[in-house]
């Protein structure tokens, strides 16, 4: 799909809803929607962003689901949200107090749908909403209630650094933590 600057300029702080339910293997966490989310209001729905494939290559998922397939993911454990609910263009339009106040709102979120783990996209977002400076990726020492808390890399194109096989290696790890106590849904 192709949107003209005008729709997505005008999907700038939208909000997209949740795909949860309680008892979650895996609640992922964007930072925030983007603007082609925010226009489809499907999540890491820019056709650069590698959440889906990554999802699908660290078998979290039994094919390559698309974006506007998301109401797929509970019924295989797994959920989307975002640290800060408003749409914006670049990550780098959110402020500290933003984030701040995001992670608040999640650890509500969480102490609600009671998922086992948390999966942060993006350790810096999650360094900023939970204060910890030192955070890096992989499993935190860090629990909201009884929900574990896994920084991952950020899926978005710009995070070059992180390749596709690499990430996937990285989500796979969370996945056998996820799903060792139960079968992959």
């Amino acid at each position: 799909m192709r949107f003209t600057p005008e729709e997505l300029e005008a999907a700038r702080g939208r909000l997209v809803p949740d795909v949860v339910a309680s008892g979650l293997h895996v609640l992922f966490c964007g930072i925030n929607p983007g603007l082609m989310t925010a226009v489809t209001g499907h999540h890491f729905a820019r056709p650069g962003n590698r959440f889906w494939p990554v999802l699908h290559a660290a078998g979290f998922t039994p094919r390559r689901f698309r974006p506007d397939e998301q109401e797929e993911l509970p019924a295989h454990g797994l959920g989307i949200t975002n640290v800060v609910a408003r749409a914006t263009a670049r990550a780098d339009e959110l402020t500290a107090a933003e984030y701040r106040e995001g992670g608040r709102l999640l650890a509500e979120k969480v102490a609600r749908l009671r998922p086992r783990w948390l999966a942060v996209a993006g350790v810096t977002a999650y360094r900023v909403a939970f204060d910890d400076k030192h955070a890096v990726i992989g499993p935190q020492e860090r629990m909201l209630g009884d929900t574990r808390i896994w920084a991952l890399p950020n899926p978005s194109g710009l995070n070059a650094h992180w390749t596709l096989p690499t990430m996937a290696e990285e989500y796979g790890r969370l996945r056998a933590a996820a799903f060792a106590e139960g079968e992959p849904a």
